[in-house]
């Protein structure tokens, strides 16, 4: 048995202004004394300022004011001829105040209609999805693990249909898609929609059910070594041929059983007789494995043994025959260090025991967020979809 058989597949103008009306009465004054001339610059350097900078501050608010309206008007101007442009191009008829989207010979069929036809049929799922989005655009602070789980998802489902020999274009377009991003980004909301359900999932495991998979389901990793041997069968063989080859195969671990009793050499034995090609280069190994990886068969044969002691019986699993030599095992984790690890387990069975565990816990987290929907239609269909998952 290989591997794989084994294991689960981040300011300066005001002070110009002065000083030129200081210079011009400087001028003026040129015929007077001296000390006359310093008084009057003096003087000059005080009013003209003050009364200068008050004229400017006063102007620039009066051209803002003046600018303020003239791109007001601007504004309602453009608003304006948008509008007629919309309303020409649209050419929108109205019949009795309302839209009309539609006509034949003798009916006309407006927007309200058409409306409330659409709220009926679809706008409970639109509305819960827009109320989910929002939500969740609360919950996430980061796209990057639903990128991840969505981009999985989208890889595995176009190798599918490519391994069937169809076009993936081919396949989106027959499904409303017009490209792989438009799929991949409604696999992102839905990824995180998964996530924030989990997440409230988690905060109802009690204490007292962690501790039980602690004790019950936690182990160490184990070392060990294994002989397959593989009954010669196929899928065309009858029920006969089957029986007869599953007989085969356990008479020759038998004997592989026997002979490590005679003192042979488990290396050669391991080269002679394993069917597990990807271990048997490798002396039969199979590491660091614990409850999960491997056939539950196999994890428990190994449980059952000592290091350096192998199985007295061929353990059958749904591979064929092994005989299993066990090497060691590292000790149990302790509970803080499993925590996350049984949180994650315990979520994924509750999920798995209960298909309706996601969709009932997105009703109380719209709870939790104070959903109240106002509309008649929507809230009775949405209601109906409640009681249906229940």
């Amino acid at each position: 048995m290989a591997n794989n058989n084994t294991k689960k597949n981040t300011t300066s103008k005001s002070t110009k202004s002065t000083t030129k009306a200081s210079t011009k009465k400087a001028t003026q004054n040129k015929s007077e004394k001296q000390t006359n001339t310093k008084k009057v610059v003096k003087s000059t350097t005080k009013e003209p300022k003050v009364e200068i900078v008050e004229t400017k501050k006063a102007v620039e608010n009066k051209n803002e004011q003046y600018f303020r309206v003239a791109l007001l008007l601007i504004i309602c101007l453009l608003l304006a001829i948008i509008l007629i442009i919309v309303i020409k191009g649209n050419q929108t008829e109205l019949s009795k105040g309302k839209e009309i989207v539609a006509s034949v010979d003798g009916k006309k069929f407006v927007a309200e209609d058409l409306f409330e036809q659409m709220k009926s049929k679809y706008g409970t799922n639109i509305l819960v999805n827009m109320i989910d989005e929002y939500i969740v655009s609360k919950e996430v602070k980061s796209n990057d693990e639903a990128k991840k789980s969505a981009q999985s998802q989208l890889d595995t489902l176009k190798q599918q249909y490519e391994s069937q020999g169809m076009e993936f274009s081919t396949v989106l377009s027959n499904y409303g898609y017009e490209n792989e991003d438009q799929l991949l980004n409604e696999m992102i909301v839905e990824a995180n929609k998964e996530i924030v359900a989990k997440k409230y999932i988690e905060k109802s495991i009690t204490d007292k059910e962690i501790q039980t998979y602690y004790d019950e389901e936690i182990y160490g990793d184990y070392n060990a070594k294994h002989i397959l041997i593989k009954p010669d069968t196929d899928d065309d063989a009858t029920e006969e041929e089957q029986e007869k080859a599953e007989k085969a195969a356990k008479k020759k671990a038998e004997e592989v059983i026997n002979k490590l009793d005679k003192g042979e050499k488990w290396d050669t034995l391991v080269k002679k007789y394993s069917d597990d090609e990807g271990s048997k280069e490798d002396k039969g190994l199979i590491e660091n494995f614990t409850k999960g990886d491997v056939v539950d068969e196999f994890f428990e044969a190994v449980l059952d043994l000592e290091d350096g002691k192998y199985t007295k019986e061929p353990v059958k699993s749904e591979y064929g025959y092994h005989v299993i030599l066990k090497v060691n095992a590292t000790k149990k984790p302790s509970l803080k260090e499993a925590k996350s690890s049984i949180l994650d387990a315990l979520v994924k069975k509750k999920t798995t025991e209960d298909s309706n565990l996601i969709s009932n816990t997105w009703v109380d987290i719209r709870k939790k967020y104070n959903l109240n929907i106002k509309d008649t239609t929507i809230k009775k269909n949405y209601n109906a979809i409640i009681k249906e998952a229940k």
